[in-house]
C-alpha cells in the first residue's frame, strides 16, 4: 500500500469461480463461501483496502461451443464455459485498475482468469509473470495426462502447449511463455510432465530446494528477475502448496509441503515487491477440511500479502500499489 495519507486506498476486485469439475475429488466449489466465512473481504477492509466483491461467476447463459473435445481430458465442457466467462471478467476488472483476487475452485479456473490478465498485461506493454505456488506442476497436456483432469493441465495450457486450443472459443488465448512460470512449492511431478519441463526449461523451485536455499533466497530470486524485466506478477496459490498439517482441507495432499512461517515469509515478500497484479487462490475443499482451519490459514496468508504484519516496520517505497 502506498505511504502517504493522502493516496487513495488500493482497490482490490474478488470474483468467485465456485467450480469442482477439473479436479477428482470434489467440494472445491464451496471455497469461494468458505474464504468468505473465514472473513476474507473483513480482513481485506481492515488493511485500508477498497475490497468490491463481485459474487460467484454464473455459466448458465454460456453457450456451448461445437470444437472436437480432446480425448482425454475429462469435463472438457463444462470447463471451457467455465474459461471463457472467466477470461472474460478477469480482462474486464485488471482493465478498471483494481488489484483481481479469485476464490476457487479448482486449479482450471486458472486457465481462464490468468488468460484475461495476461491479455490487459499485453495490452498495458507489460509482461506478466505467473508465481504457481503449488504441490504440483500442473503442466501436463491431453497427450500426457495420466488421470485426465483438467485442473492439472492448467499451467501447461497458460504456456501455450497444444492439446486445449479451442478452450476458449471466442475470447483470445494470451499465452505467457514457459520463461514467464515459476513453480514454487513443486513435490510432485508425473513422468511425462517432467520431461516436458525439462524441454521447456521451466524455472522449478522444488521442495528440496526450498529446504536447501530457504524460501528468502529462491523467492527474491524470483522478484529479481521480474523485476529486471519490468515485468508484473500474478500468484496462483493452490492450498494443496502447503503441507498437509497446516492445510488439511484439500483434495491431492502431498506430504513436505510449506510450513506456515515459510508461507507467510513468501507472502511478505511478495507484498513488499509491489509486483503481485492479481490473485488465484483455488483447491480449498471444505468438505475434507478440519473445522474450517484451511479456510482461516489461507485468509491469514491473503492478509500478508496485501500488507498484515506482526510488527510495524515502514512500508517499502515499492510496497503494492494499483496501476495508474
Amino acid at each position: 500500500m502506498a505511504s502517504s495519507d493522502t493516496a487513495p486506498p488500493q482497490r482490490i476486485a474478488v470474483l468467485g469461480a465456485p467450480i469442482d469439475l477439473g479436479a477428482s475429488v470434489r467440494g472445491t466449489l464451496m471455497g469461494p463461501a468458505a474464504l468468505r466465512t473465514a472473513g476474507l473481504i473483513t480482513v481485506l477492509e481492515t488493511l485500508g483496502l477498497d475490497v468490491t466483491d463481485y459474487g460467484d461467476v454464473n455459466i448458465s447463459d454460456v453457450r456451448e461451443l461445437g470444437d472436437a473435445p480432446p480425448a482425454k481430458a475429462k469435463h472438457y465442457r463444462q470447463i471451457q464455459r467455465w474459461s471463457q466467462v472467466l477470461a472474460r471478467r478477469s480482462h474486464e476488472l485488471a482493465q478498471t485498475g483494481a488489484i483481481p483476487v479469485f476464490l476457487g475452485g479448482d486449479h482450471s479456473l486458472s486457465m481462464g482468469s490468468v488468460n484475461g490478465i495476461a491479455r490487459h498485461c499485453r495490452e498495458q506493454g507489460r509482461e506478466l509473470f505467473v508465481l504457481w505456488l503449488d504441490a504440483h506442476a500442473d503442466y501436463n497436456t491431453p497427450e500426457t495426462t495420466i488421470t485426465a483432469n483438467m485442473h492439472g493441465m492448467s499451467a501447461a495450457f497458460l504456456c501455450g502447449e497444444p492439446g486445449l486450443d479451442g478452450l476458449l472459443g471466442d475470447e483470445r488465448r494470451a499465452s505467457i511463455t514457459p520463461e514467464q512460470l515459476e513453480l514454487f512449492g513443486i513435490r510432485s511431478i508425473d513422468k511425462a510432465e517432467k520431461e516436458l519441463l525439462r524441454l521447456r526449461r521451466i524455472s522449478i523451485a522444488d521442495m528440496r530446494a526450498i529446504d536447501e536455499f530457504g524460501v528468502g533466497v529462491l523467492m527474491r530470486r524470483v522478484l529479481d528477475k521480474v523485476r529486471a524485466r519490468d515485468g508484473v506478477l500474478h500468484v496462483s496459490f493452490d492450498v494443496d502448496f502447503l503441507d498437509p498439517d497446516v492445510a488439511p482441507g484439500v483434495g491431492t495432499t502431498v506430504p513436505g509441503g510449506a510450513t506456515y512461517r515459510e508461507a507467510h515469509l513468501i507472502m511478505e515478500l511478495l507484498h513488499d515487491s509491489g509486483l503481485v497484479r492479481s490473485v488465484d487462490i483455488v483447491e480449498l475443499n471444505p468438505f475434507l477440511d478440519e473445522r474450517g482451519r484451511t479456510a482461516r490459514v489461507a485468509v491469514e496468508l491473503i492478509a500478508s500479502l496485501f500488507g498484515q504484519q506482526i510488527t510495524d516496520r515502514p512500508t517499502p517505497s515499492n510496497a503494492i500499489v494499483p496501476d495508474q
